[in-house]
């Protein structure tokens, strides 16, 4: 029988479960669990939280944005990851070396987050910076989109490597616009074929080894007059013509750039109505109630294809490792900050 899990992600309060949590956890429409810096104190403690969520709803995902440099949740007792853009800066004197240093990244990041207890980190980053969005920036590769796809394609490697799956981000790309999604409705006025020859190139060319895609909170009305995690247009394209045949996350729909859609509930229907396999609702509880409500009875098969299948590494026996060792002292000593 295919499992199947519910097509919403919260997220929760702070370091350990609250009461109403544990009961939140059980609702049928609830299929993860994203976790925000205030749920992490240290390794040790948020293992500990994914074993107590476990111990609730084993089947549940549990997921964090680990990207490195400023999106990097969990801080202490695991490696500081510098920014893409610095791991990537001598990419043109040294392609081979860096694109090793992408994938040793993407296969620490991926050890180190199973460890803790998760199943995936939002990663990678598969935005053009093209020094508009302040959003993007140095959690960008490169400017140049064949850079990205290559560097981006090693750090997919790592990941793999560790057992951990690679979800992309943003669909079709957040690098053309000067506005945060977080706080206004972005809009890029630039045609499909500009796209296509730009932003698109990383997804068109790594559609086929990613596990999960985050498309972004941005219309492009050129294209379709909603954002494209609203939009069955853009979904369409990324299942039909680039072949993705993972899962589709939406981004947090408690954003501002996602209200365009409507109240809470529409906003999640909206989403997954396009094609999204599962729709995320943070910071905001009275919202995720409206949002589980309104998804009671609904499922996603895809989600559950994502679960951590190997024995998790050990926690504490990272160090024992030669390549864990090698890998946390280049990149701790490439932080500057």
């Amino acid at each position: 029988m295919t499992q199947t899990l519910g097509p919403v992600m919260i997220d929760l309060a702070g370091t350990e479960l609250m009461a109403d949590e544990r009961d939140l956890l059980q609702h049928p429409a609830v299929g993860g669990v994203i976790l925000f810096a205030r749920n992490t104190e240290h390794a040790v403690q948020v293992r500990e939280l994914c074993q107590t969520i476990r111990e609730i709803r084993p089947d549940l995902l549990l997921a964090i944005d680990q990207e490195g440099g400023r999106v990097q949740r969990l801080k202490k007792g695991v490696t500081r990851i510098p920014p893409m853009a610095r791991i990537a800066q001598q990419f043109e004197q040294a392609p081979e070396v860096t694109l090793r240093l992408c994938q040793d990244t993407g296969w620490l990041l991926g050890m180190e987050m199973a460890a803790c207890g998760l199943d995936l980190s939002f990663a990678p980053v598969l935005d053009i910076d093209r020094g508009l969005c302040s959003v993007v920036g140095n959690r960008s590769f490169s400017a140049d989109p064949q850079a990205v796809a290559a560097m981006a394609g090693a750090f997919i490697t790592g990941l793999h490597e560790a057992g951990m799956v690679a979800v992309g981000k943003h669909f079709p790309g957040h690098g053309g616009v000067n506005v945060d999604t977080h706080h206004g409705v972005a809009v890029d006025e630039r045609d499909l074929d500009t796209l296509r020859q730009y932003d698109l190139v990383p997804f068109t060319q790594l559609a086929g080894h990613l596990d999960g895609v985050m498309p972004a909170h941005v219309v492009f009305p050129a294209f379709d007059s909603r954002p494209a995690g609203f939009s069955r247009s853009w979904l369409g394209m990324l299942r039909e013509s680039l072949g993705f045949k993972g899962v589709i996350f939406s981004d947090d729909l408690s954003m501002a750039g996602a209200h365009v859609a409507g109240g809470p509930a529409e906003r999640a229907l909206a989403a997954l109505d396009a094609g999204c396999d599962m729709a995320l609702i943070c910071n905001d509880r009275p919202a995720a109630l409206k949002v589980l409500e309104a998804c009671e009875g609904m499922t996603s098969r895809r989600a559950a294809r994502l679960r951590y299948a190997r024995a998790r590494p050990d926690l504490d026996a990272l160090t024992a490792l030669s390549r864990w060792r090698r890998v946390h002292a280049h990149l701790e000593a490439m932080n500057t900050d």
